[in-house]
């Protein structure tokens, strides 16, 4: 932030180069201060202090910038809103302005707004000017020596009050023309230039009972004429007048902002998609609304993968980055699935979280008023709801359990005792009541309220329809046929129900206002009769008897509402189960509605909401799709006007489509995936909507393509293709020439015998060529493919002491070359591998340690700046320490006493003295021992803590964030971790367990699902698998670990960005199996399956670093058995 002074009351704001440096500097109208403030930009994003110009008493209220002289500097003018003036500032260069010159815009003319252009065609600019306060445009024409002529007017009608001027082209003839927005008559008028210093009399536009405020113009819907944007005042929306060449217009169209006062607009291709978008700034919402240029209608729908037979869907802001998600009750798999958007109307994988049994209905809110949104589901064969709190990263914690009974059916959220803390309501489908369980502030819930409705309940939604701010509650009976009204009396409770009659077995109810008299309404879907009931409400909480019904699709079993159109008036989607679609019935804002429009979507399409979700202010579509299971997104994006047919081949069996600009002729082009001919096809593009006959690239016998993306994959600036092949379970690559012509396919297997279910590209690692993610169903993984990622560990292999179980790295010599230092545990010494740099290494030079050296670990103990080495020393039950000399030699060992089985050890700084401590888990008598350092490479006497039973690896971390390092455990034989938290002094709390897998070998920290806190993996040797403990940041893990499967033997593990996604990836050495698995990090804490890489037998020991200086992360791996 920038002050502008106090009491400034800055109130626009322009952008310009004010003293020719090249760089954007900012000026400002300080309408509290009569002055101008410059900020001077620094070229990086940064801004000068305010420079301040006086304008005198002036009030200005507007400001541009314009070369009015035609010197090459950029000039200022303001509208001065207290003296009834414009002024200019001339421009001296290097940022220095003349004091202002000032022209009279009449007496209580109140300018506000002000536009610069040469109105006559002399070269000379013009000024147009807005005065509100005597109701019409004044226009000054510019003279050749940086003077004005006087003020002509131009009326805009009595009571017009314009308040905001734009000029443009608006009827083709090379004279600039004037639209004014007039607040005062609810007007649009548009002045035609005459090109003799005259205008004609205006054209008026009606915006009905909203008043204009700013407004721009441009061409929105790409027909080469100019069209009109204004934004209202009073209403939610901004208008669009469509501009047919000849300065008429056609009637508004109106577009939601979510804003009653949105005080200015600016236009600009914001996405580069060549369509002019609108930023609008609201200021009674402290936010600004982006409209970005598209056409109206619903895309084809794109399907994400959930749990199994998913019931119930609802959107929300998971993760607070204005973004809209999704999560999905799956009634199958008893969890609920949630899929983080990206805003531009796609959705990332699916984090699955457990809830009860058969879940059949998810709602969404802020229960514990941290501001985060969580999620509560309705258990239809437990006896409780689940209600997950959110984080507000996207990710949730373990289900809290709340008893209801059993057969709940739906479940909905509101605020029904006027409490500010959001309560919940539940549908009993079996005993034909409701449940209300009113909410605390901590997301807690008290015992349930019941009360009676009509047979078999199954959907609820909740409105104040008394207008008592209240909110009361609706419910669908199925069995009885008809809704429940149950009206509240804001302290928690409801008056008994009262029932009116709809469809056959309603299945599902929402509400809204579909007449517009500020009363609520209510829309019912009857799963029987395959239509929807409305009822139009009256004002005291009562509704008419004669319902209104609408035909839908067969079985619609979910409705919701929406604006789908943006018209101001509501509009309602169903879901239709049974004929596998959507239905959109679009109102007329009188209580009626037209006829269905169908959207396709998966099978047995069974919950509906909508949402934003892709930014562009229309509202979208989500489905849960039970018999799929997936969801369907809908987006709103273009209605086709003009089908045009292309065959893709006899027996074809077209898979897939995409288009993309394969030859660099700047036209769009079509691949296709042709499952039955076994080849891709090309339609290369005329850039008219037509296209050439399709070109064959045949993807091999029985290959059957599924999935097609387009990239550019080996770096060469040309697009590629890339085509899942599901016959041959491979993917395959034809690079591009860049003229319409690509190379033989090469390809590469897939890990899954599971059905491609989609594929992605994109540069995942920065490194200029692009990766393939493919995702499967049934599999809950990824594959990534790229030029990097596959084979991506290459092994080669070196001799060291006998049966080596511990490996570490560090540069020793300091040659900004990684070394490897070994720990022989039948040899008793220490292997040096040096580094050279490129991947290879020196044979080894051994250091004597003490007796079965278990563990090594790297720091500086005696501060020189020179790595030293500790090792573990199992049968002598000390730690050697062996100083260096930075030239890759190392002094005699300083062994110190620990206990018994001194098996692991780690280090770090546990007094916050700037000198390295030890600590070491000594396995045979279930404690740690610290050894705090004095800085000169010496340590004192151990301290022991209690921890487990045999503890075998140990790790530190800061994992409550309060920058004071913490101790983790690994216990083998009591099958749990240790965490001990450090008090800064040297000293640890005592320790708190968590259970993980079987017989814990080895455990390692990192931060796996970016929230900046501290997480646990553990490599259980008797489970064969890792569990992930995500931290809190407070010192506690989750109880419920995730687990997953790799080798036999699991003896090491150990993390790092092996793909460089910014994100923490996991290796573990499988001491049985003879190989590394390395699992790829999502970032949100869960992993891909693993990928193996074979090394030496019975590997102990895994450990990373970047050993040739690619900046990618290699492995090194203490191979026991083959003593390498």
């Amino acid at each position: 932030m920038y002050p502008t002074g106090f009491y400034s009351s800055p109130y626009m704001v322009t952008v310009g180069d004010f003293n020719n440096d090249n760089r954007s500097d900012i000026a400002v109208a300080n309408f509290g201060t009569n002055n101008i403030g410059i900020f001077y930009g620094f070229g990086n994003g940064s801004f000068s202090s305010q420079i301040e110009f006086s304008t005198g008493s002036s009030r200005p209220i507007a400001i541009i910038a314009f070369d009015f002289n035609n010197d090459a500097l950029l000039d200022i003018a303001t509208a001065n809103y207290g003296t009834h003036s414009i002024s200019i500032f001339y421009a001296y260069g290097h940022g220095n302005f003349s004091p202002p010159i000032t022209y009279s815009t009449g007496y209580n003319s109140l300018p506000s707004s002000l536009a610069a252009g040469d109105f006559n065609n002399d070269n000379y600019v013009d000024l147009a000017i807005a005065n509100y306060g005597t109701n019409n445009v004044g226009v000054l024409f510019g003279n050749s020596n940086r003077t004005f002529e006087q003020q002509i007017t131009f009326s805009t009608s009595v009571g017009s009050h314009p308040y905001s001027i734009a000029v443009g082209h608006l009827n083709a003839d090379n004279f600039l023309d004037i639209a004014i927005a007039n607040s005062g008559t609810h007007q649009i008028s548009v002045l035609i230039n005459n090109g003799n210093t005259s205008f004609a009399n205006q054209a008026i536009y009606s915006n009905d009972f909203t008043s204009p405020y700013a407004i721009g113009v441009g061409d929105f819907n790409e027909d080469n004429q100019l069209d009109i944007a204004i934004t209202n005042n009073g209403i939610e929306n901004i208008c669009i007048l469509l501009g047919y060449g000849n300065a008429s217009f056609k009637n508004p169209i109106m577009y939601r902002t979510g804003s009653h006062s949105s005080i200015s607009i600016a236009i600009g291709d914001l996405n580069k998609d060549h369509r002019l978008d609108i930023v609008v700034v609201n200021n009674d919402t402290g936010s600004i609304d982006i409209l970005l240029g598209q056409y109206e209608g619903f895309s084809n729908q794109t399907n994400y993968p959930t749990g199994r037979y998913p019931y119930s869907v609802a959107v929300g802001d998971f993760n607070n980055d204005t973004r809209l998600d999704i999560v999905v009750a799956n009634s199958d798999s008893y969890d609920v699935s949630v899929l983080l958007g990206y805003g531009n109307g796609s959705f990332a994988n699916q984090t699955r979280y457990s809830v009860g049994s058969f879940p059949t209905s998810v709602a969404v809110g802020d229960f514990n008023n941290d501001t985060r949104l969580d999620i509560v589901v309705a258990n239809e064969n437990s006896n409780y709801v689940s209600v997950l709190l959110g984080y507000g990263n996207g990710s949730f914690a373990d289900q809290a359990t709340y008893s209801v009974g059993p057969f709940r059916s739906y479940v909905a959220v509101g605020d029904f005792n006027n409490d500010t803390r959001l309560d919940i309501v539940v549908a009993n489908s079996r005993n034909n009541y409701v449940n209300v369980l009113l909410g605390y502030e901590n997301g807690s819930f008290a015992e349930e309220t019941t009360y009676s409705v009509g047979s078999s309940p199954k959907s609820i939604a909740v409105g104040d329809f008394n207008n008592d701010t209240r909110l009361d509650i609706v419910v669908a009976n199925y069995d009885s046929s008809d809704v429940s009204v149950l009206l509240g009396y804001g302290n928690g409770s409801f008056a008994k129900q009262t029932r009116y009659s709809v469809g056959f077995h309603p299945l599902s109810v929402a509400v809204g206002d579909f007449n517009n008299d500020t009363q609520l309404d209510i829309v019912v879907a009857n799963y029987g009769s395959a239509d929807v009931s409305v009822l139009l409400g009256y004002e005291n909480g009562y509704f008419a008897e004669q319902q209104k019904k609408y035909s839908v699709g067969f079985g619609p079993s979910s409705v919701a509402v929406g604006d789908f159109n943006n018209d101001t008036r509501l509009d309602v989607v169903v879901a239709n189960e049974k004929s596998n679609n959507v239905s959109v019935l679009l109102g007329y804002g009188n209580g009626s509605f037209a006829k269905q429009t169908r959207y396709s979507v998966g099978f047995h399409p069974r919950s509906v909401a909508v949402g934003d979700f892709n930014n562009d202010t229309r509202l979208d579509i989500v489905v849960a799709n039970y018999d799929r299971n997936n969801v369907s997104v809908l987006l709103q994006y273009g209605v086709i006007v003009n089908e045009v047919t292309y065959a893709s081949g006899g027996g074809s069996s077209l898979q897939c489509a995409i288009i993309g600009d394969l030859n660099n002729d700047t036209n769009m082009d079509i691949v296709l995936a042709n499952y039955g001919t076994n080849n891709i096809g090309i339609l290369f593009g005329y850039g008219n909507s037509s296209f050439e006959n399709q070109m064959m690239l045949s993807t091999g016998i029985n290959s059957h393509p599924t999935l097609i993306a387009i990239d550019d994959f080996n770096g060469d600036s040309i697009v590629d293709i890339a085509v899942v092949n599901n016959g041959t379970k491979q993917v395959g690559v034809m690079f591009g020439y860049g003229n319409r012509i690509f190379a033989s396919q090469t390809s590469e297997g897939i890990s899954s015998d599971s059905r491609p279910l989609a594929m992605v590209s994109g540069d995942l690692n920065n490194d200029k060529r692009s990766e393939i993610a493919i995702i499967y169903d049934r599999y809950d993984n990824v594959d990534i493919f790229g030029a990097y990622n596959r084979n991506s560990f290459a092994e080669t292999r070196y001799s060291v002491g006998s049966h080596p179980q511990s490996v570490a790295v560090g540069d020793f010599n300091n040659d900004t070359r990684l070394d490897i230092v070994a720990a022989n545990s039948w040899k008793n010494y220490v292997s040096v591998l040096l580094g050279y740099g490129n991947g290879s290494f020196a044979k080894q030079t051994t250091y004597l340690v003490g007796s079965g050296p278990t563990s090594v670990a790297v720091g500086d103990f005696n501060n020189d700046t020179q790595l030293d080495i500790v090792a573990a020393n199992y049968e002598s039950d000390d730690v050697s320490v062996l100083l260096g000399y930075g030239n890759s030699s190392f002094a005699k060992q300083t062994t110190y006493l620990v206990d018994s089985g001194a098996y692991s050890v780690a280090v770090g700084d546990f007094n916050n003295d700037t000198r390295l401590d030890i600590v070491v888990a000594n396995s045979w008598k279930n404690y740690v021992s610290v050894l705090l350092g004095y800085g000169n490479g010496s340590f004192a006497e151990e301290t022991t803590y209690s921890v487990g039973s045999s503890p075998k690896s140990i790790a530190v971390g800061d994992f409550n964030n309060d920058t004071l390092l913490d101790i983790v455990v690994a216990n083998y034989d009591s099958d749990n971790v240790s965490v001990l938290l450090g008090y800064g002094n040297g000293s640890f709390a005592e320790e708190t367990r968590y259970l993980v897998g079987s017989g814990q070998y080895s455990v390692a920290v990192g931060d796996f699902n970016n929230d900046t806190r501290l997480d646990i993996v553990v490599a259980n040797y008797g489970s064969d698998d890792v569990s992930v403990l995500l931290g809190y940041g407070n010192g506690s893990f989750a109880e419920q670990q995730k687990k997953y499967s790799v080798g036999s033997g699991l003896s090491s593990v150990a993390v790092g960005d092996f793909n460089n996604d910014t994100r923490l990836d996991i290796v573990v050495a499988n001491e049985n199996s003879n190989y590394v698995s390395v699992l790829l990090g999502y970032g949100n804490g869960s992993f891909a399956k693993q990928t193996t890489y074979s090394v030496g037998r019975s590997p102990r020991s895994v450990a990373v670093g970047d050993f040739n200086n690619d900046t990618r992360l290699d492995i090194v791996a203490a191979n026991q058995d083959s003593n390498e």
